[in-house]
C-alpha cells in the first residue's frame, strides 16, 4: 500500500522520542494521517509546521493502518506570518476546521484547491474576504451548504436581506416581517461579490460561524475548534 501526493500539514505531534504523527490535507486522498520517522527531530522541525505544503509518501502494510510518511517541503507558510498575528490565527483556524469536519481518506479535490489558494493568500489585500468565502465553501462542501439564490418566503431573487438560522435559506426583508430580529443580517457584498467591508466581513462570518456551530459541529457531536474562536476574537 503506497501513494504519492501533495498536502497541506494539518497537525503534528511528538510520538516517542523521534516520530512525529501528522495529519495532512491532500488533494486526492483527503484528510490523511501517517507517522513520520525522524520527524521530531530539530532538523525536521521546520519542516513540520501546520499549514506547510508538503510532498508527501505514504507507505502502510495494510491499508487500513495509519502507515508512514516520508516527506519533503515544498513551500513553508507559517514562517511567513511571523509579524501578522491576524494571518497566524487564519492559517490555525484553517488547518483546524479541516481536520474538524472533513472525514477521513475522503477527497475533497475543490476544496482542497480552494484552502491551498486561501492559504497563499494570507496576509496580502483582500484576505479576510478569501476566508469568509472559504468558510461558506466548507459548508457547502461538507452537506450544509446554504440557499442563498432566493428568498423562501416569496421566491424572490431580489433584495435578499437575511439568512433564516432554522432553515440556512435567504429571506428578504418583505419576507422577514415581524420575525426580522430572530434572522441573520445577509451583507449584499457577499452575494454580489464586491469587497466586503468590516460590517460585512463580521456578518459573514457570524453566518457561517452559526451554521458551522449549530449543524455541523452538532452533527460531529462536538465542540468548534478553539483556533476559530480565538482568529475571529482578533478581528475586534
Amino acid at each position: 500500500m503506497d501513494w504519492r501526493d501533495q498536502g497541506i500539514l494539518l497537525s503534528v505531534r511528538k510520538h516517542g522520542e523521534a516520530t512525529a504523527l501528522t495529519e495532512v490535507f491532500t488533494a486526492l486522498h483527503g484528510r490523511h494521517a501517517g507517522a513520520v520517522r525522524g520527524g521530531a527531530s530539530r532538523k525536521m522541525a521546520p519542516v513540520l509546521q501546520p499549514g506547510a505544503q508538503l510532498d508527501v509518501h505514504w507507505r502502510a502494510r495494510l491499508e487500513d493502518q495509519m502507515g508512514n510518511f516520508t516527506v519533503e517541503l515544498l513551500q513553508p507558510r507559517a514562517a511567513h506570518f511571523l509579524h501578522d498575528r491576524l494571518a497566524l490565527l487564519a492559517l490555525g483556524s484553517v488547518c483546524a476546521l479541516c481536520r474538524f469536519t472533513l472525514p477521513e481518506r475522503a477527497p475533497y479535490p475543490v476544496l482542497y484547491s480552494a484552502t491551498v489558494a486561501l492559504l497563499d493568500t494570507l496576509g496580502q489585500p483582500g484576505w479576510l474576504q478569501s476566508y469568509a468565502l472559504w468558510e461558506l465553501q466548507l459548508l457547502e462542501e461538507t452537506g450544509f451548504g446554504l440557499d442563498l439564490d432566493r428568498c423562501a418566503v416569496t421566491g424572490a431573487q431580489q433584495g435578499l436581506a437575511y439568512v433564516s438560522p432554522r432553515t440556512g435559506r435567504a429571506v428578504t426583508i418583505k419576507g422577514a416581517g415581524e420575525y426580522a430580529s430572530r434572522l441573520l443580517p445577509l451583507p449584499a457584498a457577499l452575494l454580489n461579490g464586491s469587497a466586503l467591508d468590516a460590517n460585512d466581513l463580521t456578518q459573514a462570518l457570524t453566518i457561517s460561524g452559526y451554521f458551522l456551530n449549530h449543524w455541523l459541529a452538532h452533527a460531529v457531536g462536538q465542540r468548534l475548534p478553539e483556533a476559530r474562536a480565538r482568529f475571529v476574537a482578533a478581528l475586534d
